[in-house]
């Protein structure tokens, strides 16, 4: 067998080292509803996949959220109504700021105080950057997404209620229009809202 036959043969053998979806896996979030709170159930799986204390990855998630919270063995507890897809964005941002290398984009990396400063070691390419508080995302997409009685807006209906009518996701509100039908493109006006829930007609 010649140099390059051989040479090919070893790189078809050697594994892909992808980057952090196909590195990580990270279970998705499981919300649970508790009266006028939400519970994060599996927060300590979570932080585990990531190599991270479970206490900061809550820390985290109340900043993000904008909420208060308690930690009580490696489940989480936040006031308020939260959906798995607020959690997972939330997971999301966490691992962008405090685990991918921003050098080589692998999830190899370290947490680690340098003159007080926390830095990100990676382990794979040595890269190091120090790692700074943002101001909380998900509440300015929230704000951003926010919807109000007596407005109108573009939405996607993305699924049908048990009723026949058009349900839209806008922020953390599930806006429910009658007459529409999944894949539409509407404007609405919001009649009314209740909680976290709309409730329009086709403008």
């Amino acid at each position: 067998m010649d140099y390059e036959s051989s040479l090919d043969r070893a790189m078809e053998n050697v594994p892909d080292i992808g980057g952090d979806e196909e590195r990580l896996q990270i279970p998705d979030a499981q919300p649970q509803k508790d009266g006028a709170f939400t519970r994060f159930t599996n927060v300590g799986e979570v932080a585990d996949v990531l190599s991270r204390e479970t206490e900061h990855l809550h820390r985290f998630v109340q900043r993000e959220l904008g909420t208060s919270g308690k930690l009580e063995g490696g489940r989480a507890r936040y006031n308020g109504t939260f959906s798995q897809t607020d959690f997972d964005a939330v997971v999301d941002s966490y691992v962008e700021e405090y685990v991918l290398c921003s050098e080589c984009g692998l999830p190899d990396t370290r947490l680690v105080r340098e003159d007080r400063t926390p830095m990100l070691r990676c382990d794979a390419c040595g890269a190091f950057r120090p790692v700074t508080k943002r101001s909380s995302s998900a509440q300015q997409q929230q704000q951003r997404e926010a919807v109000e009685e007596g407005q109108t807006y573009t939405v996607e209906i993305t699924g049908t209620g048990r009723k026949g009518d058009g349900v839209a996701e806008k922020g953390k509100y599930t806006i429910f229009v009658p007459g529409a039908e999944e894949g539409d493109v509407v404007d609405i006006y919001i009649k009314n809202i209740s909680g976290n829930l709309a409730f329009a007609r086709r403008d």
